[in-house]
């Protein structure tokens, strides 16, 4: 048997295609970034060559130390952290700088994998549920007191590999209502949302009365969500008011537009619509770009990449890295789908997950359909930190399938 057989060339080929197309972008934006960019990757691909000929069974063994370990840089930001942009997520050493949230999304995956896996995990047992949802609740809790709402809602992934062990669909349709009613009462008049809601469950409740169970639990759960639903409908503008301004505004540019906010929140996306719009079809030309090369848009490296590949590299430039990064993903799903081994499966569906969720909340960010909250595109936008924790991931999770293919169980 040869030994390349079980590595997925596609896979590993996309990783590599989406890292030096990215490190080519940075550099337009900034040489030095660039080149530093370079240097990231080369440690990352470094560390995933260790990974990857190391044996598999170590994450699987050694994945609840890697979470505590994750949680623990997490909770040591509060006395030790560096606060950068007025979030207080980094670690600074020298002239390097770290932000744990990356790495303990490797260990909240691993962790989860690995009681997900256990023999006694059961998603119909109350405990198993409550269990799963401590793994991913305790650094979900810290990161949003940091607070680091972005990397937040990154840990949403998780319940998509929860949703393929068995988790009920019901959760996420409960967690889409409630946060479409928070956002249409920022829109409409409150009590005419409240009014919406009571309309809609009595229509929901006369079409199903006889197939309903109306015991006391269940007419109390009707009950209380429908208060829920009322209260959140009236109590939406309130909790808009007591956000920080910043991310007050972030969530009004949404209804007002970028320009009411132009010199404030909305500054980095009307730029950014302005540098992906002016690309056209086949973009300006490499380090041709206008907003690109006068650096008006701030974070251009980090955040608001994908507006330098739309400028310089038009529509197509555009649709051709959307379909990359949607063939990689959707392989990562294929992948996972296929191992033998539970732990292999759910860690590939977490790690799918969390790209898909960096993938598309950066992207809805950059052209104004998501508030701004600062969350990077995997192997794209400039950092160390991210770029090793996403080829990490990307490496583990190859070595794991590449075992899986080569094991003859």
């Amino acid at each position: 048997m040869k030994w390349t057989e079980g590595i997925d060339k596609l896979g590993l080929g996309l990783y590599f295609l989406l890292c030096i197309f990215a490190i080519a972008n940075i550099y337009s934006v900034d040489q030095k970034l660039g080149e530093k960019q370079l240097v990231f990757f080369c440690i990352s691909v470094f560390v995933g060559l260790i990974i990857f000929v190391g044996r598999s069974k170590f994450f699987e063994n050694m994945s609840g130390i890697i979470y505590i370990g994750g949680v623990l840089l997490l909770i040591g930001l509060f006395p030790f952290g560096k606060e950068i942009l007025g979030q207080k997520n980094w670690y600074k050493f020298g002239s390097f700088t770290m932000q744990p949230v990356e790495f303990a999304k490797i260990g909240t995956a691993l962790m989860l994998a690995n009681y997900v896996s256990g023999p006694d995990f059961n998603l119909k047992n109350r405990k198993s549920l409550l269990t799963a949802l401590a793994v991913i609740g305790i650094p979900a809790v810290v990161v949003l007191a940091i607070p680091d709402v972005g990397s937040m809602l990154v840990f949403i992934a998780f319940f998509i590999a929860l949703y393929r062990e068995g988790l009920s669909g019901m959760l996420f349709g409960v967690g889409f209502i409630f946060a479409g009613v928070f956002l249409i009462s920022l829109a409409i008049p409150p009590v005419y949302v409240a009014v919406a809601v009571l309309v809609i469950a009595g229509v929901l409740i006369a079409m199903n009365y006889h197939r309903m169970s109306w015991d006391v639990i269940s007419i109390s759960g009707i009950t209380g969500s429908i208060l829920l639903l009322c209260g959140l409908a009236f109590g939406s503008p309130f909790i808009l008011e007591k956000l920080p301004k910043h991310q007050r505004e972030r969530i009004e540019v949404l209804y007002k537009g970028e320009k009411a906010f132009r010199d404030t929140s909305g500054y980095n996306l009307l730029y950014s619509k302005t540098a992906i719009g002016s690309g056209g079809l086949w973009g300006k030309g490499y380090r041709e770009g206008s907003v690109t090369q006068g650096k008006f848009v701030p974070e251009q490296e980090t955040d608001y990449i994908f507006c330098t590949v739309g400028e310089e590299w038009g529509f197509m430039g555009s649709a051709i890295l959307i379909l990359c990064y949607m063939v990689y993903i959707g392989r990562i799903y294929y992948l996972a789908e296929k191992q033998k081994s539970t732990f292999n499966r759910v860690f590939g569906y977490c790690f799918a997950s969390i790209l898909l969720m960096h993938f598309s909340i950066n992207l809805g960010m950059v052209m104004g359909l998501f508030p701004t909250v600062g969350i990077p595109l995997p192997y794209f936008s400039y950092g160390g930190s991210s770029l090793l924790a996403f080829s990490m991931m990307t490496f583990i999770f190859f070595k794991l399938n590449y075992s899986d293919k080569n094991s003859l169980v």
